[in-house]
């Protein structure tokens, strides 16, 4: 088997103090949910930002790529510093980037200037994925993985209800008063872990080079983080082209509905947030690659779902309203399971380079998410919602047809 670089394949335990009593689970959950609310509450937000700052339909889809390519520099650039500088600090600072960031966004006058600060917010974010090792470095050995359980849970809460909250805002004071809340919030989170998170001193002698430099090696060794991260980012890229055109969709005959009703129809697909668990126990028994197919079939089926009640002019708007709303819980629910299965896959690689496998992860699945976002526009104003979801179908096949190869 390859090596890594000798001077980080072999890292001791974190020195974590012991000065500050370790934070709740709930408090690392929340914590993670809030921030990364700042990463998905724009896709809900692009039927209104982009006429209001000047944006053509097709250039829409920017404002959603936007935070979401950050947040995947973030992973690659800044979460490494983990391994090198100390956590509490360097989560804070980040934390404080990420509100001066919520705030210029609220106050954006133009809407390039909007795109360049939900990229720096959208970076800064990426401190989610450095709490996530000191929550279990905090947690004795037999409760780490319940306690990252429950943490990732918090996370899956905060993307799925960020779309509603960030529709239900909207509707009420306009977008803008969605980073206002945002950054109300983020000074309370930033307050509450400054007093509660413990220091965490990473035991790794290297320079941030070559620790950067061993991330391509890694992608490089490991066929099964190369394939896991290739389906997880088409399957990310379908969830985006949805989310970020379903609110153009709703606003038009015959479901005509604004802001607030967008939000309801947002909270509905929260549901795809209860199949995290099934799938994770489908792994636990043996039964990935089966759990996987299963999933990149219920995307295309939910596409299928998708593109035939949003293609509907006239007729019964609730009937159609709720056959888009089980189309959008469908995606969710495979979505959600290709992501839990890859990450525990994943997981289950080198334990020395565990923090550099899961930042490879979750970052180039997140560069699908950008590319998502971004085709979003551009596949509305080329064919509309049928050509959203037939491009959404389009990654869900590439996918599938990934991971049938892979077995043979």
């Amino acid at each position: 088997m390859s090596q890594v670089p000798e001077c980080l394949a072999s890292e001791p335990e974190d020195d974590v103090s012991t000065a500050t009593a370790a934070p709740s689970t709930l408090l690392f959950a929340v914590a993670t949910g809030v921030i990364v609310m700042n990463l998905f509450a724009p896709q809900t937000l692009v039927g209104i930002i982009g006429p209001s700052l000047g944006f053509s339909e097709s250039g829409a889809g920017l404002v959603a790529m936007s935070s979401l390519l950050g947040y995947a520099a973030g992973l690659f650039f800044l979460v490494p510093l983990a391994d090198l500088l100390e956590n509490r600090k360097l989560v804070l600072r980040m934390l404080l980037s990420a509100l001066a960031m919520a705030i210029a966004a609220a106050l954006a006058p133009t809407g390039w200037s909007l795109l360049i600060f939900l990229f720096l917010l959208g970076a800064a974010c990426s401190a989610i994925q450095i709490l996530v090792p000191i929550a279990a470095a905090t947690a004795p050995p037999e409760h780490r993985g319940r306690v990252i359980g429950n943490v990732m849970s918090g996370l899956m809460v905060g993307i799925l209800v960020s779309r509603p909250l960030a529709s239900l805002f909207a509707g009420l004071w306009g977008w803008r008063s969605f980073y206002a809340v945002s950054a109300a919030t983020l000074v309370l989170l930033a307050a509450a872990l400054a007093m509660r998170l413990p220091e965490r001193r990473p035991m790794v002698s290297t320079s941030y080079g070559a620790l950067i430099g061993s991330l391509f090696q890694l992608l490089r060794e490991e066929p099964v983080l190369r394939l896991r991260a290739f389906t997880a980012a088409l399957m990310m890229a379908s969830f985006s082209l949805f989310w970020t055109s379903v609110a153009l969709r709703l606003s038009q005959s015959p479901f005509s509905l604004g802001q607030s009703g967008i939000a309801l129809f947002a909270l509905v697909g929260a549901g795809g947030a209860a199949a995290t668990s099934v799938f994770g126990r489908m792994g636990d028994r043996g039964w990935t690659r089966m759990a996987t197919l299963v999933s990149h079939l219920i995307v295309l089926a939910s596409m299928a779902l998708a593109a035939w009640a949003g293609s509907i002019r006239s007729g019964d708007s609730l009937t159609l309203l709720v056959l888009l709303g089980a189309s959008a819980v469908m995606l969710d629910v495979g979505i959600t399971g290709d992501q839990t299965l890859g990450r525990r896959a994943v997981n289950l690689l080198k334990p020395e380079a565990r923090g550099r496998i899961n930042g490879l992860f979750v970052g180039i699945f997140f560069l699908g998410g950008a590319l998502g976002s971004a085709l979003a526009g551009i596949a509305w104003d080329f064919g509309g919602w049928t050509a959203v979801c037939a491009a959404a179908a389009g990654f869900g096949v590439i996918a599938l047809i990934t991971d049938l190869a892979a077995r043979r």
